[in-house]
């Protein structure tokens, strides 16, 4: 069978492509700080190019990017201390309590429906002492102890915050000659074709990137408001960390769910509280999964909703957690290859 030469090259790129995904899957949990930062670096890139045309010298330039990026992780990070410094406390306070109230209220109600649950206040007070009443000292101890026990995930997450940086760095120092020499490696009988697929490509990547920060900025939005309207106290900076640091799949949900039943049970101390956490932020769960990510980012980069979730739990399933955070944007490159492959199957005479 006589391949012409589009084809050829189409199956060339399709076979890179593939060796190029099953390289990621094995390597994916050394890749992880690598990734993150080649995609922080793509992100960054433009605000770097902007300062070097203000004529500021790049080094310089890379240094206050990153230095802003970094002050902003901070900032989203800040969000959280001031529930922890007020919640705390009376957490120590109240779940010996809240325990009690459980057995007296909530037991008599789940036995009707045949679940048996028996809580030990006692048993509970004890634990509560023993972990949340720890001082500082206390708890650099067990993290120690943690990391001289077994604490691969822990010395592997402190060797990533600290890599992670440093990779961005000369990675943002050299991006124009990195692509440069990306783009030399191209044939270049086929440079054209290949410079507009990448064309192509960055202006679907860009349009994830800020479709991204609408569903961010929105579900911000989203969340102070319910929470503010179910009356919690620290609705803001509850709220505005969830919105944010849904960035981060399943984790920075997870965490904005936490920190606002850590506050329901503790302001509340009643069901209301959970009842109030569990509507607001199911709600916008379902918001986030089926309007405003398939709408802000499926659509700009030319999926359909459903084409999105699948893309989430596929990479998820194959990646983990490095899948998830690289499946919308690898989806959307991929979207821009199989609309060239189409075309050029339309425009090919393999079956006429």
């Amino acid at each position: 069978m006589n391949l012409s030469k589009h084809q050829r090259t189409a199956l060339a790129w399709a076979g890179v492509a593939l060796g190029s995904g099953l390289l990621l899957w094995l390597l994916a949990p050394v890749l992880a700080p690598f990734i993150a930062a080649l995609v922080l670096a793509y992100a960054l890139a433009p605000a770097v190019q902007g300062l070097v045309n203000r004529r500021v010298p790049r080094p310089l330039a890379v240094f206050i990017v990153e230095l802003l990026f970094i002050l902003a992780l901070l900032a989203l990070l800040l969000l959280v201390l001031p529930i922890l410094s007020k919640e705390l406390p009376a957490l120590r306070e109240q779940i010996p309590g809240l325990a009690k109230v459980a057995n007296e209220k909530l037991a008599p109600w789940l036995s009707q429906y045949g679940i048996h649950m028996q809580l030990d206040p006692a048993s509970i007070k004890a634990f509560v002492l023993k972990y949340l009443d720890a001082n500082l000292e206390d708890w650099l101890s067990t993290v120690l102890s943690s990391a001289r026990i077994g604490g691969s995930f822990l010395l592997a997450f402190i060797g990533n915050a600290v890599l992670l940086p440093v990779v961005l760095f000369y990675l943002l120092s050299d991006w124009p000659s990195l692509v440069a020499r990306g783009r030399a490696l191209v044939p270049p009988s086929a440079r054209e074709t290949v410079g507009s697929f990448l064309d192509e490509c960055d202006a679907t990547l860009g349009q994830y990137l800020r479709g991204q920060l609408l569903v961010m900025g929105a579900l911000a939005v989203f969340y102070s408001a319910g929470l503010a309207l179910a009356g919690f106290d620290l609705a803001l900076p509850i709220g505005v960390f969830t919105g944010l640091a849904v960035f981060i799949p399943y984790v920075g949900f997870g965490l904005g769910l936490l920190l606002a039943l850590l506050a329901g049970v503790l302001q509340f101390a009643s069901l209301y509280g959970l009842l109030a956490v569990a509507v607001v932020f199911g709600i916008g769960q379902l918001l986030e999964s089926f309007v405003l990510t398939p709408r802000f980012v499926g659509e700009r980069i030319g999926m359909s909703p459903l084409m999105v979730i699948f893309a989430l739990l596929a990479f998820g399933h194959l990646l983990g957690f490095v899948g998830v955070l690289i499946a919308l944007p690898l989806s959307a490159v991929a979207a821009v290859a199989a609309r060239r492959l189409h075309q050029a199957y339309l425009a090919s005479s393999l079956f006429t």
